[in-house]
């Protein structure tokens, strides 16, 4: 999981300094929440030491076998991120930067839902922890990605709201799951 960050990581700097093939949004700007008074620029690196905490804690303080009910629960996660990576493109990133010339991701998970990355990460940060017996960090760092997620997601649907297409796809789809959050 570390090694999957590290290269999400890489992509999502790789995205936003070329703009993406589609956009080139260095050229035409991003709307990022730093720009626009928002918090999500704040959130940005207490999200990377949450995630460098889970995983690293984990390592350290797990137990040596893992409960293969919430391991098989972090495995079944990533078809889905994988699909969301694979939508977006080169639209991904990591710090929810919006370029103004976006193309709104309507196909993949998205025709479902408003935010699969992030339900995916939520399990993730749920069930890493857990598979090692790690009950307290798994507790602390779910609660604080729901908090830093909600206002993620605030500013990000703030900034998503303008581009053209995605009032109208999103109105009627949920968060998270189909029909329930």
């Amino acid at each position: 999981m570390g090694a999957a960050r590290l290269a999400e990581l890489a992509w999502s700097r790789r995205n936003i300094a070329a703009g993406g093939p589609q956009d080139r949004s260095h050229a035409t700007g991003v709307i990022e929440g730093s720009r626009e008074g928002h918090w999500s620029h704040r959130t940005y690196p207490i999200m990377v030491a949450m995630h460098v905490l889970a995983i690293a804690g984990t390592a350290v303080w797990g137990a040596s076998r893992p409960n293969r009910g919430w391991l098989a629960l972090l495995f079944a996660a990533q078809p889905l991120r994988f699909w969301v990576l694979v939508t977006l493109g080169s639209r991904w990133n990591a710090r929810g930067a919006v370029a103004e010339t976006t193309v709104v991701a309507t196909d993949g998970p998205y025709a479902y839902i408003r935010h699969p990355n992030y339900l995916v990460v939520g399990i993730e940060l749920l069930s890493l922890p857990l598979a090692f017996g790690l009950r307290r960090l798994a507790t602390a760092v779910f609660v604080a990605n729901v908090v830093l997620v909600a206002i993620r997601i605030r500013d990000e649907e703030r900034l998503l709201r303008r581009l053209p297409g995605w009032n109208e796809h999103f109105a009627t789809r949920k968060r998270f799951m189909p029909r329930i959050l």
